[in-house]
């Protein structure tokens, strides 16, 4: 009697290879929503096969603001946030639903583990579980913000109370699509720093790098991954010195443009 209804959404762009599973895994949800954002391949015949509403909005302005604007296609009580990537286990479905069938809690957002996958095996360390994200809220009180890239649920004083089970996320599973991928979001995030006026030189470019090789090897314990730690400390060093080194460059040609 107490049941609400529980939108499933997701923004996708040519995701054809990986949707099929994801919509699978989402199947027993009230509805799909799928925003598409301009693909060329079968995304949105794969989306129409499992039922998903589809809808289409072109003009990008960043992942914060297009999950919002699928947000707002999904009639559900309930948002539940997902990737083309990204799996619903059955413990994270059973968790899902008692919210789901239980009392509404205003006060209250949800998050879920996630389990992340990279180059062949699922991590177990170097902050990459549980990786707790928030994907379940009310659809009529909350939203993402605004972030062009690392977007969230914006959800002000509300308790975060975790889900069990967890959500499988097949994050890297081509080394080289995943590097293009990192520095995507490195250009994303200098272009959205520089704009709220923040600034950064080389030198906090390689303290920073540094400090994100030292935290993800040794404080997250990176080195329990054995090899895949090891190269995923790599990355994340190479990710935030891309980050901060593309703020700086961005500022040296506003200053050259002058």
């Amino acid at each position: 009697m107490n049941k609400k209804r529980l939108s499933v959404v997701i923004i996708a762009k040519n995701e054809a290879e990986l949707l099929a599973d994801c919509l699978q895994s989402a199947r027993w949800a009230d509805e799909i929503i799928l925003l598409d954002s301009g693909s060329t391949d079968s995304t949105l015949q794969i989306a129409q096969q499992h039922d998903a509403k589809v809808f289409s909005h072109l003009e990008w302005q960043g992942y914060g603001k297009q999950r919002q604007i699928a947000q707002s296609h999904a009639s559900g009580d309930y948002i539940f946030m997902i990737d083309a990537d990204e799996r619903i286990t059955p413990e994270l479905r059973k968790s899902i639903e008692q919210i789901i069938h239980g009392e509404s809690h205003p006060e209250k957002v949800y998050s879920c583990a996630r389990r992340n996958y990279f180059l062949g095996r699922f991590m177990r360390h170097c902050g990459w579980y549980p990786d707790r994200v928030i994907r379940l809220y009310q659809n009529s009180l909350y939203r993402y913000n605004d972030n062009l890239v690392h977007e969230s649920v914006d959800y002000g004083d509300a308790q975060v109370t975790h889900l069990n089970g967890d959500l499988l996320h097949l994050t890297c599973r081509d080394y080289f699509v995943f590097q293009r991928k990192q520095f995507n979001y490195a250009e994303g995030w200098a272009k959205q720093s520089y704009q709220r006026g923040k600034r950064a030189s080389m030198f906090s470019a390689v303290t920073h790098a540094s400090g994100a090789f030292f935290k993800t090897w040794l404080l997250r314990r990176g080195f329990m991954d054995g090899k895949h730690g090891f190269l995923l400390a790599c990355i994340n060093t190479q990710y935030t010195f891309n980050k901060y080194a593309a703020l700086w460059a961005i500022h040296q040609q506003e200053n050259v443009s002058r």
